[in-house]
């Protein structure tokens, strides 16, 4: 089984409507590694890392969003191991600070 980390944007009404909590929920839930945040532009920021069928999956969840959203676009890229260190220590996925 291969594993990926990716890191995705995500733009439209994200903020303001639960985006972040339903993202960490699916996240968990999923059993990925990561963090999610806002950004001070309007977009979410995240960071998914696991099996890869299992974070390919999750980008997919994320254009569409908790029911009040609306997702505009969604960018991914493939991202490094040392951005799982933005993580709170001794977590698996956290929720980390608007920037």
């Amino acid at each position: 089984m291969s594993h990926a980390i990716i890191q995705v944007t995500i733009r439209g009404r994200v903020q303001g409507v639960g985006y972040r909590a339903w993202l960490e929920q699916q996240a968990r839930q999923s059993r990925l590694e990561g963090w999610v945040r806002n950004r001070r532009d309007g977009s979410v920021e995240a960071l998914f890392a696991g099996p890869a069928s299992v974070v390919a999956e999750m980008v997919a969840l994320c254009r569409h969003g908790p029911p009040s959203s609306r997702v505009a676009s969604v960018i991914s890229e493939t991202a490094e191991e040392d951005q799982l260190r933005l993580r709170h220590q001794g977590e698996r996925f956290s929720v980390l600070s608007t920037i």
